[in-house]
């Protein structure tokens, strides 16, 4: 990867680390709210679920964003962390802090789709 790739990637790393952090949702929508009607506690539970997840999402995101920049400054961005070998521009350019290469990536989708099936039990479906 040249030096005006990896720059130009650290723009982009940097926009999306900054927009993360302008869209961080309100914690104030975590708030627990008492209602008398049981219907208006099942909603809000459910939308401060919606926003932990939100929350959840947005966070790991950064983090993600922040070890791509590391990549960066350490002159291992564009390298695969499982196999080291280079993640083509293609993949970078759809999803910059991506640390794996497609066919590592695509080998860890599989073993967490396999570990929730796994985790799946006759009971669980029967919920």
């Amino acid at each position: 990867m040249t030096n005006t790739e990896r720059t130009k990637f650290r723009e982009i790393l940097m926009r999306k680390q900054t927009e993360l952090e302008a869209g961080s949702l309100s914690r104030g929508a975590l708030a627990i709210e008492t209602s008398p009607e049981e219907l208006d506690r099942i909603q809000n539970a459910h939308e401060r679920d919606l926003a932990i997840d939100a929350l959840d999402r947005e966070s790991m995101r950064s983090r993600e964003v922040q070890a791509a920049l590391k990549r960066i400054e350490t002159n291992t961005f564009g390298v695969c962390v499982n196999c080291e070998e280079d993640i083509s521009t293609r993949r970078l350019a759809a999803i910059p802090w991506a640390e794996l290469c497609i066919v590592c990536q695509e080998v860890a989708d599989k073993k967490t789709t396999e570990s929730w099936d796994a985790d799946e039990s006759p009971l669980a479906s029967a919920a």
